[in-house]
């Protein structure tokens, strides 16, 4: 039996619970005849059930209507990208005319950087966090060096934490010390490792006042905390769709680009998807954009990955994001109580990562069992629990408003309670 989280208790919270009934909506896998407990939407989110019907329908209109399709399937192909424009823009605090269904997330910062990241001999360093996820590392060293510039052009900010991811102050302190080098900042709005939400709006106030041009890669951001990019100033931003927006392995990613660089004359890596709709099958030599973020776009619409990520859209479309992120704060708060209880109950050493202020933490909470390895987590796995392991001890574990419940939280304590006790 629980000792911190009962099951009857989660069972009348879930009861209760406004979003519960979004669960059916997801196919859960099952383990050893039982769902499993899935804490792994922040590296890949379950299946819709509607996702095999989105994309039967448009295998059917590739059967029986070929290139037709185009112009005439239910979902013509040709503009399948914009299907998903009004519910992207909602989740990213955007315009319709700033974001655009497209690519992978690595492929779309390479496109923003060409456009956004222009040294000069004097301003020519690439600020970002210590610890950011590797691939973005690679694209902003490889940017560099396309440029001619080294490696230690590139400022990391370290923490002053023990984890040594910075904090809100630590890249505020960086952007005012390094500001008068720096061209362009990239960071990741939610540290991958951590789960640590930066505070975009204030950071990129910041940076823009000291002449920076600003992005942020919102792979754990999307879908998954409130955004309001438009507002927040922000110059671009990209993110990928398999994490919290539930699109499938590899789904399309998305790119933000604020409107008041639609009309700008930035050199870009162009293709025919980004040329003005009304001109581009004249075939003419010369490169048109379309004044928004779809001049970004160099390629027609990945329309099977983009109709999984319809079917997901569909319920985001439904939610209501205030209840959203009161219930992905709230299963956080109660995740991080319960392992704090197990700490000093079992004196176990745990350390949260995550930070406990509501405003800086989304749906992830990562912990490190500092004397534990991965044996450990493997009995967890044994037991039913999926997550996700990162060394030095620590398991990252996110809990989706979509789909995890608070029994789920209440039968991880259960299982958290028998394998460090074993």
């Amino acid at each position: 039996m629980n000792a911190f989280f009962h099951i009857d208790q989660a069972r009348r919270l879930d009861a209760a619970d406004p979003l519960g009934p979004f669960r059916r909506e997801f196919h859960v896998p099952v383990w050893k005849g039982e769902e499993v407990i899935y804490l792994t939407g922040n590296s890949l989110g379950l299946q819709p059930v509607g996702v095999s019907e989105a994309i039967a329908q448009e295998l059917h209109d590739w059967k029986t209507l070929g290139v037709e399709g185009h112009f005439h399937a239910k979902r013509p192909w040709m503009p399948y990208h914009e299907f998903l424009t009004d519910s992207l823009a909602r989740l990213a605090g955007a315009n319709g005319t700033e974001v655009v269904a497209m690519g992978s997330l690595t492929a779309n910062l390479h496109f923003a950087m060409a456009s956004f990241y222009r040294p000069t001999p004097e301003r020519r360093a690439i600020l970002c966090e210590a610890k950011a996820f590797p691939s973005d590392r690679y694209a902003l060293v490889s940017q560099l060096a396309f440029h001619g510039y080294p490696e230690s052009d590139l400022i990391e900010v370290p923490g002053s934490g023990a984890d040594g991811v910075p904090t809100d102050e630590d890249l505020i302190a960086a952007i005012q010390t390094h500001g008068s080098r720096v061209a362009t900042m990239l960071i990741g709005g939610v540290n991958y490792f951590t789960g640590r939400v930066y505070d975009m709006a204030r950071i990129t106030a910041a940076a823009r006042a000291q002449g920076i041009v600003v992005g942020w890669d919102l792979a754990h951001a999307m879908g998954n905390v409130p955004l309001s990019l438009h507002d927040w100033d922000v110059d671009f931003a990209a993110w990928c769709s398999y994490k919290y927006l539930n699109a499938g392995p590899g789904g399309t990613a998305g790119l933000f680009v604020h409107q008041r660089h639609h009309h700008a004359d930035l050199p870009r890596l162009a293709g025919w998807w980004g040329h003005n709709k009304e001109s581009r099958f004249h075939m003419g030599p010369g490169f048109d954009p379309i004044p928004s973020a779809e001049g970004w776009q160099v390629s027609n619409a990945p329309v099977l990955s983009m109709a999984a990520q319809r079917a997901s859209l569909d319920l985001f479309d439904r939610m209501d994001l205030a209840q959203h992120r009161a219930k992905g704060l709230d299963l956080s708060r109660r995740c991080m109580d319960m392992l704090e209880a197990l700490a000093s109950e079992l004196q176990e050493p745990i350390r949260l990562l995550t930070p406990r202020e509501d405003a800086s933490r989304g749906c992830q909470v990562s912990v490190q069992f500092s004397a534990r390895d991965r044996r450990f987590f493997d009995q967890l796995v044994e037991r039913g629990v999926v997550a996700d392991w990162r060394e030095p001890g620590t398991i990252r574990m996110a809990f989706i408003p979509f789909y995890s419940s608070y029994e789920d939280l209440a039968r991880l304590e259960q299982v958290l309670r028998q394998t460090l006790s074993a």
